[in-house]
């Protein structure tokens, strides 16, 4: 499961015909204002044409979101040379997989990333400027890129090691009919009238929050967006882009981890939260099981097919009314590795996936998510009436208000599987105090970082 993710959104009247660049190669630079790492090529020209020879991508990718498979499959039927090889696997198997798989031999041309900082500091994450000058890829706002460059061993700036297959965006599901039971109208505008409405769904026998905490912390997604609207969100982000001094221990974190608790005290959660993974979560609440289920557009699809009519979606309040809203947004990462064999095939696949009319739409309509990619194309658009279009509808709003944050679980290549979702775990169990809680997160923070 991505905490990611996550974001994933969209607008439309045509489909323009796809854009992608030809030519014979292309001299390979650096975009304007970026560094270069020592696995950089200055000097390479990389081609920007396809050919006609077989060729086998080899990609590793994140069980449970047919987005990259759907993308291949489409890729295939319109170039017949290419085929993929795909293996899949959890997310915190890819997190724990990914230095050693692309360490090998027989490393992938194309990697879902869980965290690139590492990655690239070890060599072993291709530097994607060439392709970022030979296909034009500055036409691509600024903003969308920004966390996925990496330099100096902090992310948010220098070179570009990564695309996004979809770019996610997160909030809150509601079942609309245990909505209107419960007396909600409209959404929440601040956290307080959130809060309202778990005590009233919880006193109306209804479960307030459909939320999965097993294998990977899903609870840690409600914690971010309370972290998000408690404190000032740039700390947040520079905490993970690396920046010297950030830390996770600040109040804005200890008390959304106080909230958390509070909210697992009052039945809140499942109370077998902890035995709830991903699927058996969304499952329940395609049941009727939860009145709200935090997670990301790239669940739309799924939710307007089992559950027609019957979804609504929000970006999740902010503490004070008319606040910004601020949400965990990020693109479905994936690099092309140092050792790809198929590195020119892999980045005309990137390409391809933000420029080309199918594949901008399968964006939409299977990940649920914005396709990204230059400003002049439009986003197919969702039917209406659908929470697709919901969530399209969000994640413009999220973008105007430029209140997208990258997710807490991308901050180290470890932080996720080691500190917070155990951590986490213990906290809903009773076993953690939100004081150890933020500081067990830093600590390991601070380990890796010292590595």
């Amino acid at each position: 499961m991505a905490v990611l993710l996550k974001n994933l959104s969209r607008r439309r009247a045509l489909l323009l015909a796809p854009l992608l660049a030809v030519g014979l190669a292309a001299t390979a630079c650096s975009a304007p204002g970026t560094d270069r790492s020592s696995n950089a090529e200055p000097d390479a020209a990389v081609k920007t044409e396809l050919g006609t020879d077989p060729i086998t991508l080899e990609m590793y990718a994140e069980t449970g979101f047919p987005l990259a498979k759907a993308l291949a499959d489409e890729f295939s039927k319109q170039h017949s040379n290419v085929t993929f090889n795909i293996r899949e696997d959890q997310f915190t198997v890819i997190v724990e997989n990914a230095p050693r798989v692309m360490a090998s031999d027989n490393s992938p041309d194309i990697i879902r990333l869980p965290t690139m900082v590492d990655l690239v500091k070890d060599n072993l994450l291709k530097n994607l400027d060439p392709y970022f000058t030979a296909y034009g890829w500055d036409k691509f706002p600024a903003s969308q890129l920004m966390q996925l460059r990496v330099g100096e061993n902090i992310r948010g700036n220098g070179s570009l090691y990564g695309m996004g297959l979809g770019y996610s965006v997160t909030g809150v599901f509601y079942n609309k009919k245990l909505a209107q039971q419960v007396g909600m109208t409209q959404p929440p505008a601040t956290v307080a009238e959130f809060e309202e409405l778990l005590a009233k769904a919880k006193a109306g026998g209804v479960q307030p929050i459909m939320q999965f905490n097993k294998n990977t912390a899903g609870i840690n997604f409600p914690h971010q967006a309370l972290q998000n609207q408690f404190g000032d969100p740039a700390q947040v982000a520079d905490w993970i882009f690396q920046k010297p001094g950030a830390t996770f221990d600040t109040p804005a974190a200890l008390k959304a981890t106080q909230t958390i608790q509070k909210w697992a005290q009052a039945g809140y959660f499942p109370k077998d939260a902890n035995a709830v993974d991903y699927a058996a979560m969304v499952g329940e609440f395609q049941k009727g099981n939860g009145l709200f289920m935090f997670n990301g557009d790239w669940e739309s699809a799924n939710l307007d097919k089992a559950m027609p009519g019957n979804v609504g979606f929000f970006l999740f309040p902010s503490e004070s009314a008319g606040g910004k809203h601020v949400a965990m947004s990020a693109p479905n990462t994936f690099g092309v590795s140092a050792k790809a064999k198929n590195a020119d095939a892999a980045a005309y696949f990137l390409n391809w996936a933000h420029t080309n009319a199918k594949a901008r739409e399968i964006a939409v309509t299977v990940g649920g998510s914005s396709p990204g990619g230059p400003t002049d194309l439009p986003v197919p658009a969702a039917a209406p009436n659908t929470v697709l279009a919901e969530t399209l509808k969000a994640s413009q709003q999220l973008g105007a208000e430029n209140g997208a944050v990258d997710f807490t679980a991308n901050a180290t290549g470890g932080i996720f599987a080691a500190a917070i979702t155990p951590e986490m775990q213990k906290l809903i169990a009773g076993q953690q105090t939100p004081e150890g809680y933020v500081k067990a997160v830093q600590a390991e923070y601070e380990k890796e970082l010292s590595r």
